[in-house]
């Protein structure tokens, strides 16, 4: 009997030690659908960008390594950052790479010190595996909260939205759009330490972390109240937004003044108003959409189509960390006074929004129209992503 008991502990241990493998085996294959339908919608851009290339004789893929912000983020990543802010250039402008959390280009810089790859090129690749990763998170939480069919629909919405393209390029967004959706799974299904841990890493990422800070914080307040005594949900609140203060304290360091943060954004022109700015630029908009442009048309659409989504969330009744982190992150894109054609880009990690169309193609009668709602809204967004990125002059 003891010699059945002794060899039958060592074949107990190893299932014991297989279960984490099998789980993470089982929810690779109920994601695959959501990743591969992702990297089907996103590949049609990327084909699109690859044939614009071939026709202009251009590299597409160092533009979309180097456009605009990326070419900030990849100073940081290989030359640092600077230790004060600089003169004024020619047009009174003093942008200062400071304005730039790390740890996209400290990832980026990983990357290319592991791989042999160029800084360009790690900044695709960070960027691509991190909008991947993102897509499997918003099939998470989408899964757990309306089905599987939902969690594959919102995986494809959130690849076919109209300012989409940008999770390809070498910008924050996939980064924090991953953080974000992991973050509020782990909310979701009370794994308090990681969500604190998650949301303290999307707090190192871009500025609008704090928001999923506060959204984790009220998920862990309601907790708290039901359960006084879930000391996890209290250290996760706490730690949350540890990564957005660190930076923000550590630049006030940097530059001697404790408002050296804001400092640095106010010479990029960004600043809290309450959303007048904002308001100014879609009622302009609104009365000359010719006149405006199709990167401003764009914009306007997505801002006007976010504010009715969220009070179908709110309606809808969406889990409070979810209806948080979508609320605060609308407060501070629609209340920044910064680039207006950056907003639709600000607004692509708040997945959340795009669960009531994701339940809707999902419920959808007839399957020949979803697939034709959807191809046409990736039609659209590889256009769009083609104009902005390699036609229009205008900043993403």
């Amino acid at each position: 009997m003891s010699t059945v008991t002794q060899s039958a502990r060592p074949l107990g241990d190893l299932a014991e030690c297989l279960r984490p493998i099998r789980r993470l085996l089982a929810a690779a294959h109920r994601a695959a659908p959501a990743l591969a339908g992702y990297a089907a919608v996103r590949g049609v851009c990327l084909a699109l960008f690859t044939a614009w290339g071939a026709w202009r004789g251009t590299s597409v893929w160092h533009r979309m390594g180097t456009l605009w912000d990326a070419a900030a983020y990849l100073r940081v990543a290989t030359v640092g950052y600077p230790t004060a802010v600089p003169a004024p250039d020619a047009h009174g402008h003093r942008y200062c790479d400071l304005a730039f959390f790390p740890l996209y280009p400290m990832s980026v810089r990983a990357v290319h010190a592991v791989l042999p790859v160029s800084p360009p090129g790690a900044a695709l690749l960070v960027a691509w595996v991190a909008a991947g990763a993102a897509a499997c998170g918003i099939f998470a939480v989408a899964e757990r909260l309306y089905g599987h069919r939902t969690g594959v629909a919102a995986a494809l919405v959130w690849a076919a939205l109209p300012h989409a393209f940008e999770v390809n390029l070498g910008y924050t967004e996939a980064l924090f759009a991953a953080l974000a959706a992991w973050t509020l799974y782990a909310a979701l299904t009370g794994r308090w330490l990681w969500s604190g841990a998650l949301s303290s890493a999307a707090c190192l990422t871009r500025p609008t972390g704090i928001a999923l800070a506060a959204a984790v914080a009220t998920a862990a307040l309601v907790r708290v109240r039901r359960a006084p005594w879930c000391w996890r949900a209290v250290l996760g609140a706490a730690v949350a937004p540890l990564g957005w203060f660190g930076f923000v304290g550590w630049v006030g360091y940097r530059l001697g003044r404790w408002n050296g943060y804001f400092t640095v954004q106010m010479a990029w022109n960004s600043h809290f108003d309450f959303g007048a700015t904002t308001a100014g630029q879609v009622v302009q908009v609104l009365r000359d959409p010719l006149g405006a442009g199709i990167g401003a048309v764009a914009v306007t659409v997505v801002l006007l189509a976010a504010v009715v989504l969220f009070g179908h969330c709110c309606t809808a009744r969406q889990p409070a960390v979810l209806v948080v982190f979508s609320a605060a992150m609308l407060t501070i894109t629609l209340g920044d006074a910064g680039a207006f054609l950056s907003r639709a880009r600000f607004l692509l990690p708040v997945f959340p929004l795009v669960l009531p169309l994701a339940t809707a193609l999902a419920r959808a009668r007839s399957r020949r129209a979803a697939g034709l709602t959807l191809g046409a809204a990736t039609l659209v967004s590889a256009g769009l992503g083609l104009y902005l990125t390699f036609i229009s002059t205008s900043s993403l």
